[in-house]
């Protein structure tokens, strides 16, 4: 059993969607940080553990496939589960993610028991590779 809450970083640069998924996680009892920029959120996972990180494609500045490349190679941050948000359920698009590094998809706006079900197969021991 987890000493603490998993943490959830949501990369998400609509404050809207950003603010309902922090709160709709946060009900569900996990930690949320939440951030606007790609930079913002490699800064953050290099200063503290993130179990889950959501991103968002069309961040402002550095577009989100970039950021989960970034993940990809960074030290502290090459296993962690990333989810993508997106507004385009376009094969292509999905297959970029992946292919990135994501490793699952969700398109916007979502149902939050779907979320959540996400959520919680990204945390499960199985899911971790």
């Amino acid at each position: 059993m987890r000493e603490s809450n998993p943490c959830i970083l949501v990369v998400e640069d609509d404050p809207l969607l950003a603010d309902i998924t922090a709160f709709r996680l946060e009900l569900l009892g996990f930690d949320v940080q939440t951030v606007e920029t790609a930079e913002d959120a490699i800064e953050l996972c290099e200063e503290s553990h993130v179990d889950v990180v959501i991103v968002d494609l069309e961040l402002a500045g550095m577009k989100g496939l970039e950021l989960i490349n970034q993940l990809q190679l960074g030290e502290e941050t090459h296993e962690t589960p990333i989810l993508v948000f997106s507004t385009d359920p376009s094969l292509d698009v999905v297959q970029k993610a992946f292919k990135a590094g994501a490793k699952d998809y969700l398109v916007t706006p979502y149902d939050p028991a779907v979320l959540e079900h996400k959520i919680e197969r990204l945390l499960s021991p199985e899911t971790i590779t």
